[in-house]
């Protein structure tokens, strides 16, 4: 579409920064949008200030939005930015080391005032020095061209300024010849009942585009291919997403209604915002006066027949702790979804962490086993929505569904599932009444029968205290607490026959085995392949059930000389498999707020490999 010569690349890795008011979400998000439109593999990181509204031009203030695109299958949204899109001074020094030399720097130049540059920490202008020297500066005034090219629309001044955001879009689509149709009707769709708002918007972007098809800001254009991808329809989802229309669709399959009670936490909160929007699923949403109040909710649902699903962040899970203590001596399918942040207290709340992972498998008091799931990429947020409702409803059991901040807002392209497709998720449809009793068990589960109130011939009563063995009648005896401590557990410790084995990528056997969970996924997934394309003796197992751990997990460790565990935290899963399977593992912990690069794990491979070699 641009009229200068035009260089096809396999992949670029964009951000686009600013103050938390500027709009960078939103752009990012029309990018990808645009990206996904195309065909391109998607990967993205929303990085947002931790301070709710932190001084304009200030460091704390920066909100980022970083994606990658590329013409194959990409599993992280990149390691070194290609173009940073700056849109002030504390914008480009926050994120100027994650640029990669010689690459560009977008810069609105208007923001490079005296006072800004002060706020941000400059002793001079880096744009008018040579502090930027080995990069691509590319200067263009955004705000004064923006408010010439909205003037003539008939909005407030405030609504004109805040249209640069999209001016600034209008530049990187033009950059990677990307039409700006999609983002005007997108703006058309948004803004239907301001079409005055709507005109502002696409006049921005659209002048942002003519500005770069119209000057000489870059000599050449650059195009990313489509990505050959498995046939089917997609569309781009986050985790969060994920994570809401995984437990619709698993309500569905269960025939049970869906009810989410939840306290707004980052950054579990537009998990809430999402299901509240699917009312016509038969999907009852409450926002809970605080998090012991929302878990309490979530049991009387369960108890009450439906999918009983409440939703925090680290802080949350802690006050949840007694509650979930309750739904385990009761034996009611609760799920808990929980998306890590970094901590303790109130810690870093836009940040992600995996710091969590000792509090779901042991933090309640007393022998209290859980079922902890953890999905490893945001699409994959659908799949073990659904593996926890099975997981609850077919064992009885609370459900920690272990989510984290990177994979709540980073966004994928998804290939959309048939319902039918899905597993039939009804259970304790035809219970027996003869010979009915509160804590009757399946013999092959160990669970008990799924009675709720108004089930004629199912009267029974259930509470914290510790029962006996089939009546449930209230028990002290110290025989029969130690029979119900081990039954409680041999239920938990089953499941592992019933879920599917952890994922080995790469040979069986040999040199190094690089154990992810969660989150870490995509990086672990990019540097081993990289690794083994090196000619490397080097394997990959994820493990996505972390409560009971999948069978095949003791049996492939010791296969190999050295076990990698890279994690984002201070090293739990690593002490866990040392624990269980006395292996020798070595920690890679990370306690940045931040994913791994790529990068960092190959480093950590090679450095793994010459001290096994020599």
């Amino acid at each position: 579409m641009s009229d200068k010569p035009l260089l096809t690349l396999s992949d670029v890795t964009v951000r686009f920064a600013g103050d938390s008011g500027d709009g960078m979400q939103l752009a990012g998000t029309q990018f990808t949008d645009v990206a996904a439109h195309v065909g391109n593999d998607i990967s993205t990181f929303p990085d947002f200030p931790a301070e709710i509204r932190a001084p304009a031009g200030t460091i704390a203030g920066v909100s980022g939005f970083q994606i990658r695109i590329g013409d194959h299958d990409i599993h992280t949204p990149g390691d070194a930015v290609d173009v940073l899109v700056a849109m002030n001074p504390a914008a480009l020094k926050s994120n100027l080391s994650d640029v990669r030399r010689e690459g560009m720097i977008v810069a609105n130049t208007d923001a490079f005032t005296k006072g800004n540059l002060r706020k941000a920490g400059y002793d001079a202008n880096p744009l008018e020095d040579d502090s930027l020297d080995g990069y691509r500066v590319v200067r263009v005034p955004i705000t004064k061209l923006n408010k010439e090219a909205v003037d003539h629309v008939d909005v407030p001044t405030s609504a004109k300024d805040r249209c640069k955001n999209l001016f600034a879009l209008g530049i990187m689509l033009w950059m990677y010849d990307r039409s700006t149709q999609p983002v005007q009707d997108w703006l058309d769709r948004k803004f239907k009942n301001k079409p005055e708002v709507a005109e502002a918007n696409k006049a921005a972007v659209q002048a942002g585009y003519n500005f770069g098809n119209t000057t000489d800001l870059i000599p050449t254009n650059f195009t990313v291919a489509r990505a050959e991808l498995p046939r089917g329809t997609y569309r781009k989802i986050t985790g969060n997403q994920a994570t809401a229309i995984g437990f619709v669709c698993a309500a569905r399959r269960a025939a049970r209604s869906l009810v989410y009670a939840s306290y707004p936490i980052t950054p579990a909160s537009d998990i809430l915002h999402s299901l509240a929007a699917y009312k016509q699923f038969d999907v009852r949403t409450i926002q809970a006066e605080d998090e012991i109040a929302a878990v309490g909710a979530a049991i009387g649902a369960s108890f009450g027949g439906a999918i009983g699903l409440t939703g925090t962040s680290g802080p949350g899970l802690a006050l949840k702790g007694e509650a979930m203590g309750l739904a385990v001596m009761v034996e009611l399918p609760l799920i808990v979804i929980d998306v890590q942040r970094g901590g303790p207290s109130t810690g870093l709340p836009t940040k992600s962490e995996q710091s969590d992972l000792l509090m779901a498998i042991h933090g309640r008091h007393g022998e209290c086993p859980a079922v902890v799931v953890a999905p490893s990429t945001a699409s994959d947020c659908f799949t073990m929505a659904v593996e926890a409702v099975r997981l609850a409803t077919k064992y009885m059991t609370p459900v920690i569904y272990l989510s984290d901040g990177f994979l709540a807002n980073t966004a994928e392209p998804w290939l959309v599932p048939s319902l039918a497709s899905l597993p039939d998720l009804r259970c304790h449809d035809n219970i027996d009444v003869d010979g009915y009793q509160a804590y009757r068990r399946d013999p092959v589960t160990g669970a008990r029968d799924w009675a709720v109130p108004g089930m004629a011939g199912f009267e029974h009563r259930i509470g914290g205290l510790e029962k006996i063995d089939g009546t449930g009648n209230v028990n002290y005896e110290p025989d029969n607490h130690r029979r119900m401590v081990e039954l409680r557990a041999k239920k938990i410790a089953n499941i592992a026959n019933d879920i599917d084995d952890a994922t080995l990528t790469g040979d069986e056997s040999g040199d190094l085995l690089v154990v992810g969970w969660g989150s870490t996924y995509g990086a672990i997934a990019a540097a081993v392949e990289a690794a083994r394309a090196d000619g490397r003796s080097v394997s990959h197992l994820h493990v996505r059930h972390l409560n009971p751990l999948p069978s095949n997990v003791g049996d492939v460790l010791p296969r190999f000389k050295r076990v990698l565990v890279p994690e984002c935290n201070s090293g739990q899963f690593c002490s866990i498999l040392r624990d269980r399977f006395l292996v020798d593992a070595v920690s890679f912990p990370k306690l940045e707020g931040k994913p791994f690069h790529v990068q960092e794990i190959r480093d950590k491979i090679q450095e793994q490999l010459e001290e096994l070699n020599g």
